[in-house]
């Protein structure tokens, strides 16, 4: 169900022109203009390691096309725009995914995650989260709901990262984190206490170290995230791999592709028969 403060401004964004920064298009989707593109939202849900309910979305900003098959926009402009150029981006982006997801029913009782750029970490001083947060406030979105992706970062980059999400923390924001291997991701929950990590399917060889952090960020409550999954071969090794009781998420084109639209209920049962397809013996 919308809030009326969200509702009332998703009305006056129809009937703002197209020549704007900011307007809905005839299917009612959020869509921004930045340099020379146009953009809008393509989500990808999280589902729950041990049956595959959707528990939440991935937001990414990508090129307007009407086959949901868009450009990733950061790939296209990053390169041409400077630090503030890239945070009035990621901004835009931001707001654009909000609208775009709380707009849908679907999106009821599940999380969004948003991904915060590389270069906003440095060059936005003071408050982070601030801004953000007074949007959702005059909105009426629920803050507690939205989970802040920050960046890999580099060994020189540790007091930017712990900074930087003390910031969004104060602001009432949970975080989420990425982690280039699983020694990483176990320092970073001990380091940021974040309330995720996502981790490479890639690097999930490693069956003792992979229970060793689920269990701890079980008791951390914090939700690990193994992404890019692309095959029935990867999942069933992680499956077989957690011989444990810890709960953790999984995402990736196995279950399906970004999409403008939030799978329905019925949707998210026949893109991907869970439970039939990965019966442990």
């Amino acid at each position: 169900m919308h809030s009326p403060a969200l509702q009332n401004y998703l009305s006056r964004l129809q009937s703002t022109l197209a020549t704007t920064n900011l307007w809905l298009d005839e299917q009612g989707r959020a869509r921004g203009r930045y340099f020379n593109s146009t953009l809008t939202s393509a989500f990808q849900a999280i589902r729950a390691g041990d049956d595959g309910r959707i528990v939440a979305y991935e937001a990414y900003a990508r090129s307007y096309a009407s086959d949901d098959q868009g450009l990733n926009i950061w790939k296209l402009l990053e390169n041409a725009a400077n630090d503030d150029e890239s945070v009035e981006l990621d901004r835009l982006c931001r707001l654009l995914h909000t609208l775009n997801f709380y707009r849908q029913p679907e999106s009821a009782k599940l999380d969004l995650y948003l991904s915060v750029h590389s270069r906003l970490l440095a060059a936005v001083e003071g408050n982070h989260g601030m801004a953000f947060r007074r949007i959702l406030d005059v909105l009426e979105l629920p803050h507690p709901d939205i989970v802040l992706q920050l960046p890999l970062i580099t060994p020189s980059q540790r007091w930017v990262l712990t900074h930087v999400a003390e910031n969004y923390r104060r602001n009432g924001f949970r975080i989420g984190l990425h982690a280039a291997s699983l020694e990483q991701a176990l320092d970073l929950l001990d380091r940021i206490r974040p309330s995720s990590i996502k981790v490479d399917i890639s690097l999930a060889n490693d069956a003792g170290a992979q229970v060793r952090l689920l269990e701890q960020a079980d008791r951390a409550q914090c939700h690990i995230i193994f992404r890019r999954i692309e095959n029935q071969k990867r999942l069933q090794a992680l499956r077989e791999a957690n011989q444990t009781a810890s709960p953790y998420l999984v995402q990736g084109f196995l279950f399906d592709l970004p999409k403008a639209a939030l799978l329905s209920r019925e949707e998210s049962k026949l893109s991907f028969h869970y439970e039939e397809e990965f019966k442990l013996a």
